[in-house]
């Protein structure tokens, strides 16, 4: 990253990139490129968690998860981000963010659970770092900015990464979340992935200011504009937004080109022409062409990276397709430290009539 890039409150009037939607590096860039190996890091994690994603979509149609929301398009993103935390860092995740948690190295099965309504967070947090995938928009700024800021008290070396949506972004938590990151210079990163639309609401409808980066100047926390689709410069931007020890707000420009849900039609909201016009920005497209005109990127190792993928979609389907066994009282366990005395009677009434 660039230590002498001026950090300023106002975000530029274009996004931040690297590399445009062909993969041919962006002249006058005031970021740095990241180094070859953390490029093709960068481009086969995209690979395997895209195949995650639409083996996640597929196991949703066949009954295995409640709902999933997907993040195809979103690759750069969530992955960018992710491999620019430290490993003493932690990540705040949405609903739509099982990529991020894989990347974290979140077992898939484990980050899967809570779409399969079973529990209520299917991995331990504090051994991946990874605060529970959080259903409700926006209450996990709060829980960053609290995390943050209560690390710095304790003298923890600490940096936070909270992952949002732009519909989030409209929700008093997020703006309480900025004023308090502000004001304890609290060193917590921001992303808010801004995919178009907040469910079938267009950023139109949402946002009246320049772009949602601009957000960040009312609390006094520093604002970058960048290329969602772009991994390089996403990568960047975070890492020196982690770097510098304070608030930012990051606005990464991207699409979601499936549905918000498996539950969702989005064929009411927008066109076959939009969605097609950001295939064509595809941010995995995008590395790969970068990553092969270097000579990084060889027959080889595509074909390398595609057979971890597949072996990865494998594992999952396989993990999801078991069929465990369920303990009933188990619907007991996690509800209070101490169980009340109301749950301990339901929990012998549940143990009579089983036996």
């Amino acid at each position: 990253m660039s230590p002498t890039r001026e950090r300023t409150l106002l975000p530029t009037d274009e996004p931040l990139s690297l590399l445009d939607k062909d993969g041919s590096p962006v002249a006058g860039s005031p970021l740095v490129m990241p180094d070859d190996d953390v490029l093709l890091e960068l481009h086969r994690r995209m690979v395997v968690g895209r195949r995650f994603d639409t083996q996640a979509t597929a196991l949703t149609r066949q009954g295995r998860l409640a709902v999933y929301p997907s993040s195809r398009g979103q690759e750069a993103c969530e992955v960018g981000s992710v491999l620019a935390l430290r490993p003493a860092d932690w990540l705040f995740p949405t609903y739509r963010d099982t990529v991020a948690l894989v990347t974290r190295g979140v077992d898939p099965a484990e980050a899967l659970t809570l779409l399969q309504g079973d529990w209520h967070s299917g991995y331990d947090p504090c051994a991946h770092r990874v605060g529970p995938q959080c259903t409700p928009l926006a209450t996990n700024t709060l829980h960053a900015v609290g995390f943050a800021h209560a690390a710095r008290l304790k003298g923890e070396d600490t940096s936070v990464l909270v992952l949002l949506g732009d519909g989030a972004t409209s929700e008093g938590d997020t703006h309480e979340a900025l004023n308090f990151a502000g004001v304890w210079r609290a060193p917590v990163v921001f992303l808010v992935q801004n995919n178009g639309y907040a469910i079938s609401v267009p950023m139109s409808k949402q946002n009246a200011a320049p772009s949602l980066a601009h957000k960040g100047i009312g609390y006094g926390v520093p604002s970058v504009l960048v290329d969602g689709n772009d991994v390089a410069a996403v990568y960047a931007v975070v890492r020196e937004a982690l770097e510098s020890g304070g608030p930012t707000l990051i606005e990464a420009r991207t699409y979601r080109i499936e549905a918000h849900t498996n539950a969702d039609d989005a064929t009411r909201y927008r066109t076959p022409d939009e969605v097609a016009a950001w295939l064509d920005r595809d941010p995995v497209d995008r590395i790969e062409a970068y990553l092969t005109s270097r000579g990084l990127l060889d027959a080889a190792r595509r074909s390398a990276v595609a057979a971890e993928a597949e072996e990865f979609a494998a594992r999952v389907r396989a993990e999801l397709n078991a069929d465990r066994p369920r303990d009933p009282a188990a619907l007991f366990e996690h509800v209070y430290a101490t169980p009340t005395a109301q749950l301990r009677e339901q929990a012998a009434a549940l143990a009579e009539e089983l036996a």
